[in-house]
């Protein structure tokens, strides 16, 4: 026996991906609760990030930052309804991925690019090689000081030798 998917007014079929459910009522759906852990140390990761404490941040930081808890939130839940169907509908890719998942991706990566999160941070790792190179260099300083700041060594004449 075939069960028939609950239709809208529309006649199509109604997706239960959550995403609408948690942008207006604010809340994971049940369903979804495994994902309530995760928007939070989201939240709390972000506010570590930028300040120790909530109140160290400005209201812009903290209003960016529940945007983007609540973009993630949507982007997480439309991550696991294709994880649970497919990406595929038929031929077709899944509507809700087809549509609104890029435009809160990009969203996402535009907010935390203004809350000064960027890729930067992650350009500032040096690699093996020019780490061995900045032990070398400070190694030098250490030994000598003046050779390593580009800094002359008097050239002693033969008056001062014999001193």
């Amino acid at each position: 026996m075939m069960t028939k998917k609950p239709r809208g007014k529309s006649g199509r079929p109604i997706i239960r991906h959550g995403a609408y459910s948690y942008l207006t009522r604010l809340t994971v759906p049940d369903h979804r609760a495994y994902l309530r852990p995760y928007l939070s140390a989201i939240r709390e990761g972000l506010i570590r990030d930028l300040g120790p404490d909530e109140t160290d941040l400005t209201t812009a930081q903290r209003l960016l930052i529940d945007r983007i808890v609540g973009q993630a939130g949507v982007i997480r839940l439309i991550e696991e309804h294709c994880r649970e169907q497919g990406i595929f509908q038929g031929r077709l890719l899944q509507p809700v991925l087809a549509k609104n998942y890029g435009s809160f991706v990009n969203s996402l990566r535009l907010n935390l690019q203004a809350l000064g999160i960027d890729k930067r941070a992650g350009e500032k790792i040096l690699n093996p090689l020019e780490l061995a190179a900045t032990i070398d260099s400070q190694k030098a300083e250490i030994v000598d000081p003046g050779a390593s700041e580009g800094q002359e060594k008097p050239i002693e004449t033969s008056d001062e030798k014999s001193k």
